[in-house]
């Protein structure tokens, strides 16, 4: 299956806006940021260099894997439903990302009806990119 990475990449003043209340993170070797089946802390903004999005079947089969793009944002569907993630990420040695807490993201989604809109645009396109991965495999 196919993902076109750019699904996760959020606008530049999103980012910015997001980054505010954000805590720098940089890995000095390869880094699991969170696993799927995980409960979401918070969201991660990959800022620079390669993280590795991996998904597996109930069975242990990897079925996807794919390479984050700087301006992705991770772990967005499972902090917004409070769901487990549903991907493991791991950033590569030299990466620098920003993560911002849930408590930190909620409250922005509460006060900037802005940001909350441009949060749903990068939602959307994750979701139209997994049809056309289903669709087209």
């Amino acid at each position: 299956m196919k993902f076109d990475p750019s699904a996760f990449v959020a606008d530049p003043d999103l980012i910015l806006t997001l980054e505010k209340g954000s805590n720098p993170i940089s890995c000095g070797g390869d880094r699991v940021l969170f696993r799927q089946g995980e409960i979401p802390a918070g969201l991660y903004i990959l800022n620079q260099g390669e993280l590795t999005l991996t998904m597996t079947s109930p069975s242990g089969e990897q079925v996807m894997q794919m390479l984050a793009s700087a301006g992705s944002l991770l772990g967005l569907p499972g902090l917004i439903s409070g769901e487990p993630y549903t991907l493991t990420a791991v950033a590569r040695s030299g990466a620098c990302l920003s993560f911002v807490s849930r408590d930190d993201f909620t409250s922005l989604m509460q006060t900037n009806p802005l940001m909350a809109l441009k949060i749903l645009e990068v939602l959307a396109a994750e979701v139209r990119s997994a049809r056309h991965a289903l669709s087209n495999p």
